[in-house]
């Protein structure tokens, strides 16, 4: 008896197991990574027309970047770009790389390509005069470093000002590119910088 009544026992005890295994919930399945946000029209400098944004593209841009051309894998890589009614434009790349041993290795690179983008641009161009500057670090996440590219080509009087910056977020690496005629005195270097800030803070 004694041996009939621990069998009945055991198989309700595993078909309550059984019932409780099966009334489980399914272990929820991983979340896709976030995608990095991109920069809003309102966050760049303010200019003397409103900002309009496009939409965001994969991989690089087709017209590609002057100073930063060949530097950034397309794997991994989205862009935006910005424009105001007046002769303003504005870029920003979004890369997402393997590893942060790699980010940081990729935004060395694009500092580099920034800090010698001048003399590029000069061997390219005949008649091309210039001036390039560093203008120091922005202290946000793993750091963002901001430049200043002012062009002119004496023979037909035209001028031209890019301000440039790179920065990094762990695995992420952002460049923003911001282009007017003129010069550096008429650049808002000061809302660049803070735009820069705002950037590389907003990625995750």
């Amino acid at each position: 008896m004694r041996t009939t009544c621990t069998f009945r026992t055991a198989l309700l005890t595993a078909a309550v197991a059984g019932l409780a295994a099966t009334a489980l919930p399914a272990a929820p399945a991983a979340a896709a990574p976030v995608a990095p946000k991109f920069l809003s029209a309102g966050q760049w400098p303010a200019s003397l027309t409103p900002w309009t944004a496009g939409p965001v593209h994969k991989g690089l841009p087709e017209d590609g970047s002057v100073c930063t051309a060949g530097t950034i894998p397309a794997k991994g890589t989205r862009h935006r770009d910005f424009r105001t009614e007046l002769d303003t434009g504005a870029r920003q790349t979004i890369t997402v790389a393997p590893t942060a041993a790699k980010a940081k290795a990729l935004a060395a690179e694009l500092r580099t390509a920034l800090a010698t983008c001048l003399d590029r641009l000069k061997e390219q161009e005949p008649g091309l005069e210039g001036v390039s500057r560093y203008h120091g670090r922005v202290n946000v996440e793993e750091g963002a470093h901001v430049y200043s590219i002012d062009t002119s080509y004496p023979e037909v009087g035209s001028t031209d000002i890019g301000l440039h910056s790179v920065g990094r977020d762990g695995r992420t690496v952002t460049v923003l590119e911001w282009g007017q005629l003129g010069d550096l005195d008429g650049a808002p270097l000061k809302g660049f910088r803070k735009t820069t800030g705002t950037a590389v803070a907003k990625l995750h």
